[in-house]
C-alpha cells in the first residue's frame, strides 16, 4: 500500500490534471494580451497610403517597415533619437540606483538591529499603498523650490526611491542571506558594508533582478511626472514625446503620416522591453525556483 500511495503521488505530480476551463482562460488572456501587439506590428509594416486605407489587422500591400523606421529616426531633424538616449539615461541610471538602494535598505531591515525599525517598516507599507501619481504634485512643489524642474534630476531622483523593491528585498534577504554566514564575516573583521557588498548582495542577485525589471519597466512607462517636470522638449523621454507627435498628427494637415510615425515609434519603444526581459529571464527564472524550494 505504502508503495502503490507513492507510485500515485509520483504520477499527480509528473502528470497533474489539466483543467479545460483555466486553460480556456489562460489562452483567452494571452489573445487578449497579445492582440494589440499584433494590431501594432501589422500597422507598423503599412505604408501612409495603406495605413489610411486597410483595416487595421489586414496586412499592407507594400511591406514599409523599414521606411518607416527611416522616417522615425529623421523626423524633426532626428528628435527621436534624442528621446531614445533620454529614456535609456533616466532607465538606467533609475533602474540600477533604485535597486542598489532596495537591496541596501531590504539587507539592513532584514539583519540589523536599530531603533525605530517597526516605525520604518509601516512607513514603507503605508508608501507602497499611495499611487505614485499623488505624489506628482508635491514633487513638482519641491523640486520647483530647488531649481530642479526641467532637468534631468527632476525625473532621475524620484525614481530612485522604490518603497515596493525595498519591502521585496526585506523579505527575500530575511531568508535568502544566513545570519551566522554574516556574523563569520564580521569575526573575520569585514566592516557592515563590505559584508553587504561581499556577502549578501550576490545572495539577493535573484530579487535584485525582479527589482529591476519592474523599475525598468516603471521608469520606461513613467508618463505623468516628466509630463508636470519638463517642458524642454530635449529632455522628454519617448513617452512625452510620442504624445508631442500624437497631438501634432490630430492637428496638422499631414495627420496620417503623423500617425504612421507615432505606431512605428510606438513598436521601437517596447523592443527594449522585449529583449530585457528575454535577457533576464533565467536570472528571474531561478529566484523564482529559489523561492519555491525555500518555501
Amino acid at each position: 500500500m505504502p508503495s502503490t500511495t507513492r507510485t500515485r503521488r509520483l504520477h499527480t505530480v509528473e502528470n497533474p490534471k489539466k483543467s479545460v476551463t483555466l486553460t480556456a482562460m489562460t489562452g483567452l488572456f494571452a489573445l487578449y494580451s497579445l492582440l494589440p501587439l499584433v494590431w501594432l506590428v501589422v500597422n507598423a509594416t503599412k505604408s501612409q497610403s495603406d495605413f489610411v486605407s486597410s483595416f487595421g489587422l489586414a496586412p499592407g500591400g507594400r511591406f514599409a517597415l523599414f521606411d518607416n523606421i527611416t522616417a522615425v529616426f529623421h523626423y524633426q531633424d532626428g528628435i527621436f533619437v534624442r528621446w531614445l538616449f533620454n529614456t535609456v539615461l533616466y532607465v538606467v541610471v533609475g533602474a540600477v540606483v533604485s535597486t542598489f538602494l532596495a537591496a541596501l535598505g531590504g539587507y539592513a531591515l532584514a539583519k540589523l538591529r536599530f531603533r525605530g525599525k517597526r516605525l520604518l517598516l509601516f512607513v514603507i507599507l503605508g508608501s507602497i499603498a499611495v499611487p505614485g501619481i499623488a505624489l506628482a504634485i508635491p514633487q513638482f512643489l519641491l523640486f520647483a523650490k530647488l531649481g530642479l524642474t526641467n532637468t534631468p534630476w527632476a525625473v532621475l531622483i524620484p525614481s530612485f526611491v522604490n518603497p515596493f523593491g525595498l519591502y521585496l528585498m526585506w523579505v527575500f534577504a530575511a531568508e535568502a542571506v544566513p545570519t551566522d554566514l554574516l556574523e563569520a564575516a564580521k569575526v573575520d573583521g569585514a566592516g557592515e558594508f563590505r559584508t553587504f557588498l561581499r556577502i549578501a548582495l550576490p545572495m539577493l542577485a535573484p530579487a535584485s533582478v525582479t527589482v529591476l525589471l519592474f523599475s525598468f519597466v516603471s521608469i520606461w512607462n513613467n508618463y505623468f511626472l516628466p509630463l508636470i517636470m519638463l517642458k524642454d522638449p530635449g529632455w522628454y523621454p519617448l513617452t512625452i514625446g510620442l504624445n508631442e507627435w500624437n497631438k501634432l498628427g490630430s492637428t496638422a494637415g499631414n495627420g496620417a503620416l503623423i500617425q504612421n510615425l507615432v505606431i512605428t515609434a510606438a513598436l521601437l519603444t517596447i523592443v527594449p522591453l522585449i529583449i530585457a526581459f528575454l535577457c533576464l529571464q533565467r536570472y528571474w527564472q531561478s529566484g523564482v525556483a529559489l523561492g519555491a524550494v525555500k518555501g
